[in-house]
């Protein structure tokens, strides 16, 4: 018994301890315990860092819903599979057409060898996220085939963009400097949610947003009018940028073929250089290796032509294809050195893999914030000192113990969220302010379980361990069901709504704690000397 007592004294003061190195630093940071803008005196430098930051609602800031084009993602890449299939089959001597975007998110193309049907078709079961819709033969002897992504494929693909474009805008956040932001995919939507707390310029957040980097090159119709009133099918106009880089003004238009030649996907690396040949300020931009192929093959297919290089739908500078590049692509024209280097960041820490749009904006104001937060305090204040009262008056000493445990409860619950860099919303204090009336359940059960034992006539020792044994079932009972619905809010919901499951499942295992462990090790110590009376 005795050494069972001072190993629970041993691994309650561990805990103790475990707690204070998560939380000391917190409670140093500037402004208090969730402001991340100032670290702890030098003498708590040897403590985890960890740290409990307010949440949009509490702080204020700003909250973009963004939309990401999925459809234009899957086209692009659809495109860039016909131009592979293109090449192979030229390497095996098949005659075919350049693949075109066909309704339906399809593309189509000729083949022009007669009798190589079986080889196309053996080339085509390479590709296994495609699948051909039709293969119909022309008058001539030629073959039209209509080719589109598998089902399969168009889930996983159009998954993959939106992970991709969720990785790529929190790279770019983090290196423009936001602190703490929260950005997460919206559960099963085609949708990104982006919050920036404490951004106290809203309009440079959409400035880092806005800028989506979507980067294309797309050859040039330069045999086309693109002021002409029908236009083939298989071209599309865009604007040249506002600056007028590339030779041509403002607003001008340029006709492109509306195959996409290679995407941004591909890029490496970016940096912002100085054109030999004027000594204006360019951006380079290195590919990975597929890329590198692609861009490769696309120069030496295409001398003489001009290639559009294409930044969020507008057309940036149209060069000249004058031999085969291998390696760096670059992208000229009027840049300023903030350009360029704007430019080259949001290149280098990711080209989205398709558009982006706006589709809410929301700005909370700090004042708002910290009115939820003053209130927030008051609630929490007000129910925790009615709790204390009240099982102070019901249960005296043993009252005293449970509200020990009710402090005990508040100092791990923030202990667990500095621990885990978890945020404090405003549905967050709403959890914290259950906890305080469900951190005294177990105590209370425990408690009414051990009167019973001793309206018995049990010895107020016997009483105590029976009334830990017994009520243990009741209250493991009820904490788990509560933490298997606060786990199944946290997992479907979001933002705020997961503030709430993360501060309930955290109250919860920390009363657990206290009243079976922690309140039971006190009791024993308040026992273990004979003829100590029991206050309950």
């Amino acid at each position: 018994m005795r050494n069972s007592l001072v190993w629970r004294i041993a691994l309650t003061l561990c805990v103790l301890l475990a707690a204070a190195a998560c939380l000391l630093p917190a409670l140093w940071y500037r402004g208090g315990p969730v402001d991340p803008a100032a670290g702890p005196p030098r003498g708590l430098r040897f403590l985890p860092d960890t740290r409990i930051t307010l949440g949009l609602d509490l702080k204020g800031g700003i909250q973009l819903t963004l939309g990401v084009e999925v459809d234009k993602a899957l086209a692009a890449s659809l495109g860039q599979t016909g131009q592979a299939i293109m090449r192979e089959a030229a390497e095996k001597g098949l005659l075919m057409s350049r693949p075109r975007p066909a309704a339906g998110d399809r593309i189509e193309f000729i083949l022009a060898s007669p009798g190589k049907q079986p080889d196309l078709e053996e080339l085509l079961t390479r590709y296994d996220q495609i699948r051909i819709v039709s293969a119909q033969a022309q008058a001539d002897g030629r073959i039209r085939y209509l080719l589109e992504f598998t089902a399969e494929a168009r889930i996983a693909m159009a998954d993959m963009t939106v992970e991709q474009a969720l990785t790529t805008i929190r790279s770019r956040i983090d290196q423009f400097g936001v602190v703490e932001p929260d950005i997460r995919r919206q559960q099963g939507e085609n949708r990104i949610s982006i919050q920036l707390p404490g951004l106290e310029d809203p309009q440079r957040a959409m400035e880092i947003i806005g800028k989506t980097a979507h980067l294309e090159f797309r050859l040039v119709r330069d045999d086309l009018d693109p002021k002409a009133r029908i236009l083939p099918p298989d071209v599309i106009v865009l604007p040249m940028d506002e600056t007028g880089r590339g030779g041509k003004s403002s607003g001008d238009l340029v006709a492109l073929e509306n195959q996409v030649a290679l995407t941004g996907e591909y890029i490496t690396n970016a940096v912002p250089r100085y054109d030999s040949s004027d000594g204006s300020l360019a951006v380079s931009v290195s590919f990975d290796r597929q890329g590198s192929a692609i861009f490769g093959a696309l120069t030496r297919d295409n001398v003489g032509r001009y290639l559009a290089i294409i930044l969020d739908g507008k057309v940036y500078s149209t060069p000249v294809i004058k031999q085969e590049i291998i390696g760096d692509a670059s992208i000229t024209g009027g840049f300023t050195p903030e350009e360029a280097n704007d430019l080259a960041l949001v290149l280098r820490a990711g080209s989205l893999p398709a558009p982006v749009t706006v589709l809410e904006e929301r700005t909370v104001g700090p004042s708002l914030g910290q009115e939820s937060i003053d209130k927030g305090i008051m609630a929490a204040t007000a129910g925790g000192i009615v709790v204390v009262l009240f099982m102070l008056a019901y249960y005296g000493f043993s009252g005293l113990i449970a509200d020990a445990m009710l402090f005990l409860d508040i100092v791990f619950i923030f202990a667990g969220m500095a621990l885990f860099g978890a945020t404090l919303t405003l549905p967050g204090i709403a959890g914290i302010v259950l906890t305080l009336g469900m951190a005294v359940d177990a105590n209370v059960l425990i408690f009414e379980r051990i009167r019973e034992e001793i309206h018995k006539g049990f010895t107020p020792r016997a009483a105590v361990d029976a009334g830990f044994s017994r009520a243990m079932v009741a209250i493991v009972d009820s904490n788990l069901t509560t933490i298997v619905a606060a786990a199944i809010l946290y997992q479907f919901g979001t933002g705020p709504v997961r503030g709430f499951a993360v501060t309930l499942v955290l109250g919860i295992v920390a009363s657990m704690f206290t009243a079976v462990f922690v309140s039971r090790t006190i009791f024993d110590l308040w026992m273990g000397k004979p003829g100590r009376k029991l206050s309950i």
